[in-house]
């Protein structure tokens, strides 16, 4: 195993491209860096990762050419999830349908669709009047569009913390102790939209976290602090802290759902992703799990009138 960390600089000049470009897909996601001081720094094992996510497909298609969008790419925007990454990889390879992914959080993935700059929402809402998830944001916002919103999965969201839990992290006032250092997520993540929910719901003082105003755009970026000794908790999913080996305390189930946007030209690539969302083959190809619960993988739990119009 190659231990090197790269500078964004090298992984510019590895790639042929900007730093800028280097930079923008860490943001997003697409590129996992970790921290050494000011320093990103992304490792040799990443950037094969990332060469292998961007390969075309070899394989034959696995449906009639005849019902395969391939005009243009199928837009996804939104939270950045295990197995989003995996659905995205899968359908390129069974399906040879593209989907390029943009994960900018929940809230921005929701309003890119809103406004036509994608055609898939990933999100995890919480709306705090009601508790619910998702649905409340997407009523307001989705009138007179044609969506189906489809269930991916059910996460654990918790504490991630150092192997032992050295801090003896157990609830969200430990968070604002002196000598804790905590890691959030940006402005518009599902998972910043809990954490605010239950600190105010608990009546804890924001400004009293050493650590809070420190964003991260992603679990296993955010996780890798704990990791790395940077931090001592972050608030994420639980398998991010398996990926790096860290411990986790759940605190909440959350519903991370799928909105897609129909229209006259990607409609039938929509239907295909939804039909291979819903298929034992996507299913069976599920194998790391932990934290996830896909007992309704695939189910459509809102749509709208005119989505069984466009989807015909």
């Amino acid at each position: 195993m190659n231990g090197k960390a790269y500078t964004p600089d090298e992984v510019a000049q590895l790639f042929q491209i900007s730093k800028h470009t280097v930079y923008e897909l860490i943001k997003r996601g697409e590129l996992q860096a970790f921290k050494v001081g000011n320093k990103m720094r992304i490792e040799h094992e990443e950037i094969e990762r990332y060469k292998e996510s961007t390969k075309a497909p070899a394989k034959k298609k696995r449906v009639d050419q005849s019902n395969i969008q391939t005009s243009l790419p199928i837009r996804l925007s939104g939270s950045h999830d295990f197995l989003v990454e995996h659905f995205v990889k899968q359908t390129a390879k069974d399906l040879q349908l593209q989907v390029q992914p943009t994960y900018i959080g929940s809230l921005e993935g929701l309003m890119m669709l809103y406004r036509g700059q994608s055609d898939i929402a990933a999100i995890h809402l919480l709306d705090p009047a009601s508790q619910e998830y998702n649905l409340p944001f997407i009523h307001q916002l989705f009138v007179y569009e044609s969506i189906s919103v489809v269930r991916l999965v059910s996460r654990e969201q918790g504490f991630i913390v150092a192997k032992g839990n050295p801090k003896g992290i157990s609830d969200f006032y430990d968070l604002s102790r002196k000598e804790v250092q905590f890691v959030n997520r940006q402005k518009g993540a599902g998972t910043r939209f809990l954490l605010d929910s239950m600190l105010s719901r608990n009546g804890i003082d924001p400004g009293k976290i050493s650590g809070y105003t420190n964003e991260e755009w992603n679990h296993l970026s955010t996780a890798s602090y704990i990791s790395r000794g940077m931090a001592d908790v972050a608030f994420g999913i639980q398998s991010a802290a398996s990926h790096l080996g860290l411990d986790f305390i759940p605190v909440a189930k959350e519903q991370f759902d799928l909105v897609f946007r129909f229209t006259n030209e990607n409609k039938q690539g929509l239907t295909d992703l939804i039909e291979y969302l819903q298929s034992p083959e996507f299913k069976s190809s599920l194998t790391d799990l932990e934290g996830y619960d896909i007992q309704y993988l695939g189910k459509i739990i809102y749509q709208t009138s005119k989505t069984e119009e466009t989807s015909c």
